[in-house]
């Protein structure tokens, strides 16, 4: 089963387009798809995330926010298993 990783996110913000470009890029190792969610669109989630985007979370659990690493992400990803690809 495909995992799905969610990144949240605002327009115009350039750490989120990095974040983006990182999980695009580990999927090419990992078996997951992105749901982009603008926080902009929901009160709840401004007030829940907006000085910590992006936040990239996997299973229910926020996996790093602000700014995104990518060895750290990947490490995340082999304790939470969305699936290796050889």
């Amino acid at each position: 089963m495909q995992k799905t990783v969610k990144l949240y996110s605002r327009p115009r913000c350039h750490l989120c387009e990095n974040a983006r470009e990182i999980l695009e890029d580990l999927q090419q190792q990992w078996n997951f798809t992105i749901e982009e969610i603008n926080i902009d669109l929901d009160d709840e989630l401004v007030e829940k995330y907006g000085i910590m985007i992006p936040v990239i979370e996997l299973d229910g659990e926020e996996l790093q926010y602000g700014i995104i690493n990518k060895m750290f992400i990947s490490e995340a990803f082999s304790r939470k298993n969305p699936g290796f690809k050889s």
